[in-house]
């Protein structure tokens, strides 16, 4: 089978949820298709990247379109500029009118079995009638994040400006979703909010997976340091939802914890941590920043947290974390689509005192974290990568099967940074 996979922004090195669904997802087709990966970024060209992109993924083609990277104020003044446009600001900023004409191309030439688009953000460049069997990949429903985002701002400005993010979103994503031929989200949850746009029959799961030949349990794994028990919070700390989470465990439930085990520490570990992220850094707290390998943090805790109140999609850190045979305590939020069972293989509470309770429970407890760590690796060793590779490619295998001029003729809703 011949695919054309479409993705904004560099892949390597692979680093936040996204991109390591992505990669594996790739490496397991490119094996066995005939595999055009498609990589459009920013900035100054990288020929590093490039090189190293077509020795993993051969045949890839990857494009540096020029534009700004922009943070800080620069990107806050950006925004402002836009604020006016239809299109949400994370969207319309990945359009480009090279892209679009090589995409447009590859379209009209025909060349490709089946198309995916990598997210909303690559969606922007895509045509606006897909004359070949189109699927978008939903990483996340992006529109509920943004919802969240305003369900939990504490600053009014912030709120409103949420508020309207969410709203353009909305318009943009459902439009993106009724366009393409098909859809894969990674979660039921996911899934039943894109079918209120459209029918179900449209929406197929593929769950998130493992990397079980790097994730496993140490021999070691239930051997605990008693005098300085370890809490470990795991993710991109640039990522909203991850600041907003460390910010709620640390100013919430933190100081609960610590009046019950003193000895306690807690390390948060992931790349570019916010400043109000680092603010938290104390003599019980740690702040690491990027580490060449989570693996080995894993190992080393007690228990892993995943205080979420925003989010979308499906954490991969708590199947990490699982398949290392670590106890784990989570939101509801934060658990989300995954396959996990509260009370059996993972802990999931919605509330400070109650989220306080469960890390003190299990941090008391060393039997009770073996069983809950012990159900959780079994857990994880159903999602090994492999596996969701193979259903990846059956999900593009029956949308290339069902190609037809009636059913592919139609499809003329517009989604691209004029909306």
């Amino acid at each position: 089978m011949r695919i054309l996979w479409v993705k904004a922004d560099k892949l390597l090195p692979v680093q936040n949820g996204g991109n390591i669904r992505t990669y594996h997802v790739l490496r397991y087709l490119s094996a066995r298709h005939e595999l055009t990966f498609y990589s459009y970024y920013a900035g100054a060209p990288d020929a590093e990247y490039e090189n190293e992109l077509r020795r993993q993924l051969p045949g890839a083609v990857a494009v540096c379109t020029g534009k700004r990277e922009l943070s800080g104020a620069a990107r806050a003044l950006d925004y402002l500029v836009h604020l006016g446009a239809r299109p949400p600001y994370a969207v319309s900023r990945f359009a480009h009118p090279g892209v679009q004409k090589q995409i447009q191309a590859w379209y009209r030439e025909q060349r490709f079995e089946v198309a995916v688009c990598d997210f909303l953000d690559a969606a922007v460049n895509f045509p606006g009638r897909l004359n070949l069997p189109s699927v978008l990949f939903q990483h996340n429903v992006e529109s509920e994040i943004w919802r969240r985002h305003a369900d939990t701002a504490g600053n009014a400005a912030k709120r409103m400006m949420y508020r309207m993010e969410f709203r353009k979103m909305l318009g943009y994503e459902r439009a993106a979703v009724r366009k393409f031929q098909h859809v894969i989200a990674v979660s039921e949850n996911d899934r039943s909010l894109m079918t209120q746009w459209v029918d179900g029959g449209r929406v197929t799961v593929v769950p998130t997976g493992v990397d079980l030949a790097e994730y496993r349990p140490h021999p070691l794994a239930f051997e605990s340091n008693p005098s300085a028990p370890l809490i470990t919070f795991v993710g991109a700390m640039d990522w909203e939802p991850n600041v907003d989470g460390v910010e709620y465990f640390c100013s919430e439930i933190w100081p609960a914890i610590k009046v019950e085990v003193p000895q306690a520490r807690l390390r948060i570990v992931g790349r570019n941590p916010d400043q109000r992220v680092q603010k938290w850094a104390a003599d019980s707290i740690a702040v690491t920043g990027r580490v060449p390998s989570v693996v080995e943090h894993l190992h080393q805790s007690d228990v892993v947290i995943v205080p979420l109140r925003i989010g979308g999609g499906t954490r991969l850190k708590i199947y990490e974390a699982m398949a290392t045979a670590k106890a784990v305590v989570s939101t509801t939020v934060g658990a989300e689509g995954l396959d996990v069972h509260h009370g059996r293989d993972i802990v999931l509470a919605d509330d400070a005192r109650s989220f306080a309770q469960a890390v003190i429970m299990l941090l008391r407890d060393p039997e009770l974290r073996r069983r809950y760590a012990n159900a959780a690796a079994q857990t994880a060793a159903a999602y090994d990568w492999p596996v969701i590779g193979e259903r990846f490619s059956e999900v593009l295998e029956s949308v290339a099967q069902r190609r037809s001029v009636a059913a592919f003729g139609g499809s003329r809703v517009r989604v691209n940074a004029s909306l």
